[in-house]
C-alpha cells in the first residue's frame, strides 16, 4: 500500500488547469493547421487561420484561448494499492480550482437560483478504481457553447446501429455553427443512461489521428467522420472540408431492450491534459 496525498493531486490540477486554458492539447493543434493547409474555401481557409493565430497568442502571451474558460472536468483512475491520504479529493480539488481561476472567468452557478459560486467549483469528477500503486489523472476544460450541442439518445434494439449513426451524425448537423466547428465528437455506445454520457466525455480526451484498439469501433470511427465532414459546414460555419477534427468512440455491454447512444461535442479547441502521479 503507497499513500498519496488528495493535495497532491489537486495541486497537479491546477497546475495543468493554469497550461491548458492557453495552450490547447498538441494534436488538435496539428489537426487544426492540416485543416487549414488542405483548405479551399477562401473564407473557410480565413476563419481557419484566425483560429490558428488565436492558439498561437495565447500561446505567446499566456492568455485564455477563449472567453469561455470551461468548466473543469477530472476523470481519476485510482489504482487499488493506494491510499489517499487528506481532504477528500471534491474539496481538495475544489480548493486549487478556485486559485487556478483567479484570473480566469468564472461561469459555474447554481441551476435554480443562477447565483454564481465565483470559484468556478465545484469540478466535475469522475472516478474508478484500477489495479496497481499510480493515480492518473485527466483534466478538461469544457465550454457550453459546444456543451449545450451534445445529445443523449435511449434507443431500442429494433432501431439498431444503423439509427445511433444517423443520430450521430444527425446531432453534428443540428449544431451547425453553433459549438465553433470544426468540431471533436465523443461518442458513448451502451451501458446505461449516466454510463453511455460519462464515456462520451471521457472519449474526448483521445489524441486526434489515434486509433481505436477495437477494429470494428475504429471502422465505425472512420466511417462517420467522413460522413460528417461530408456534411460541409466547416470553420465557423462557412463550409468547407473539415467539420470535425476527429471523432472517438467508447463502448460498454448494455441491456438486452436498450441501445443508449451519447453524443458529446467539443469546439475545435481541446483545452485537455493528463498525467500520471507515482506511487512510491
Amino acid at each position: 500500500m503507497v499513500e498519496i496525498s488528495t493535495k497532491l493531486i489537486a495541486q497537479r490540477i491546477a497546475e495543468s488547469i493554469d497550461k491548458i486554458s492557453c495552450e490547447v492539447e498538441d494534436s488538435c493543434y496539428k489537426a487544426l493547421s492540416h485543416a487549414l493547409d488542405i483548405e479551399d474555401n477562401k473564407t473557410t481557409k480565413f476563419a481557419l487561420s484566425v483560429m490558428k493565430d488565436n492558439f498561437d497568442i495565447a500561446i505567446k502571451e499566456h492568455r485564455p484561448v477563449c472567453q469561455d474558460t470551461g468548466m473543469v472536468v477530472v476523470f481519476l483512475e485510482v489504482g487499488n494499492e493506494v491510499f489517499l491520504t487528506g481532504e477528500t479529493l471534491q474539496k481538495a480539488i475544489d480548493k486549487e480550482v478556485e486559485k487556478a481561476y483567479t484570473y480566469l472567468r468564472k461561469s459555474v452557478l447554481d441551476p435554480i437560483t443562477r447565483v454564481n459560486t465565483k470559484t468556478n467549483t465545484p469540478a466535475v469528477i469522475h472516478l474508478k478504481q484500477v489495479e496497481g500503486k499510480d493515480v492518473k489523472v485527466q483534466v478538461m476544460l469544457k465550454g457550453f457553447g459546444s456543451e449545450n450541442m451534445s445529445k443523449m439518445y435511449m434507443l431500442n434494439p429494433a432501431q439498431g446501429l444503423e439509427e445511433a449513426k444517423r443520430l450521430i451524425v444527425q446531432t453534428v448537423k443540428d449544431a451547425a455553427s453553433n459549438p465553433c466547428p470544426p468540431v471533436i465528437v465523443g461518442v458513448g455506445l451502451g451501458g446505461t443512461f449516466e454510463k453511455a454520457a460519462e464515456m462520451s466525455k471521457h472519449a474526448l480526451f483521445r489524441k486526434i489521428g489515434s486509433s481505436n484498439e477495437r477494429k470494428d469501433l475504429d471502422d465505425l470511427e472512420k466511417e462517420l467522420l467522413t460522413k460528417i465532414n461530408d456534411l460541409g459546414i466547416g470553420a465557423q460555419g462557412f463550409g468547407g472540408k473539415t467539420s470535425a477534427l476527429g471523432l472517438f468512440i467508447e463502448a460498454y455491454p448494455t441491456h438486452i431492450s436498450s441501445l443508449p447512444v451519447a453524443v458529446n461535442i467539443l469546439c475545435h479547441c481541446s483545452r485537455a491534459a493528463e498525467f500520471v502521479i507515482k506511487g512510491e
